[in-house]
């Protein structure tokens, strides 16, 4: 199958369609990693090897300028592939990750997120466990960088098991404590739960001297509220109905989510953490090459 051909599948209502989740990887990651085109492509694992000195044809932008500045000759950042890191996926799969507003709900796009990575992780030598929880850790995967570690993530992924209650902040602490090798942890959900415990929780990775990237999946209809007619809400994590106009509610409840979002997002941004909107409706391809892209031009900054 062509990179073109390939393609075609990466659009989430077709990849909820397919039952195999290797498959599901692997489309994903050649689709992503086509779409990087002739961008610096090193996944995850980047790290400064040595300086060497500037030839015709070099790219500039490789330049260190401050080596420049000191010593009045040009001097080209080269970087290597780590080949120890260890990565730990962090999937929530409480019941509030069940919401769809078509056909794919968060926990659907949250698992092939999950599942691409482990693919990209595990196929540049690395090493990578994941941990499913909701108000307490459900499953955990310790890392490992064998090829067939692949296959220990994908079935726990396919055999998940949904919660009602969430409680991040207690999992987040517990997690950062459980995780011993200082290495990457990658948070994929929906954050719905307390802000303030949900934020000392990622302070903890940090504190752990961790490299946390969150990846914030959320459903469409939660981002743009577009109901118009009498609608009832009902809570996935609670017991709680509410039948509304929703056009009394709408610019209420934009104005409250997206405070949400923007003080996960202040906080991410201080603690030097990795923030990464994920629309559900977002091809696979196209949101996971648009953060690997900006995370291979700061690492090569």
């Amino acid at each position: 199958m062509t990179p073109e051909e390939a393609r075609q599948y990466l659009d989430p209502k077709t990849l909820v369609k397919l039952q195999r989740l290797d498959l599901v990887a692997r489309l994903v990651v050649e689709g992503f990693v086509t779409g990087l085109h002739r961008s610096p492509y090193h996944g995850f694992s980047v790290e400064f090897a040595e300086h060497r000195e500037y030839v015709p044809g070099d790219d500039i932008k490789h330049i260190d300028w401050k080596v420049y500045g000191r010593s009045d000759r040009y001097y080209i950042k080269q970087y290597e592939e780590e080949t120890n890191l260890e990565a730990t996926i962090v999937l929530d799969v409480s019941e509030s990750m069940l919401y769809a507003s078509d056909e794919v709900s968060k926990l659907d796009y949250a698992c092939f997120v999950a599942a691409s990575l482990a693919h990209m992780i595990i196929n540049q030598q690395d090493s990578v466990g994941m941990g499913m929880f909701s108000d307490e850790i459900l499953q955990f995967v310790p890392p490992s960088s064998h090829p067939s570690h692949l296959k220990n993530i994908l079935n726990s992924l396919a055999n998940k098991e949904s919660r009602k209650k969430t409680d991040l902040g207690r999992v987040f602490e517990t997690m950062a404590e459980r995780i011993r090798k200082k290495g990457l942890v990658i948070i994929i959900s929906d954050l719905f739960g307390d802000v303030e415990a949900t934020i000392r929780g990622l302070r903890h990775f940090r504190h752990r001297r961790h490299e946390v990237v969150l990846f914030h999946v959320l459903d469409r209809s939660e981002l743009e509220f577009p109901f118009d007619s009498i609608t009832r809400f009902e809570g996935l994590e609670e017991t709680g109905k509410l039948l509304v106009n929703p056009r009394s509610l709408k610019r209420a409840y934009l104005e409250e989510f997206n405070g949400f979002i923007r003080d996960i997002r202040r906080a991410c941004r201080k603690s030097r953490i990795d923030y990464v909107m994920m629309n559900t409706t977002t091809p696979l391809d196209v949101a996971l090459t648009s953060y690997l892209a900006t995370r291979s031009e700061r690492k090569l900054a």
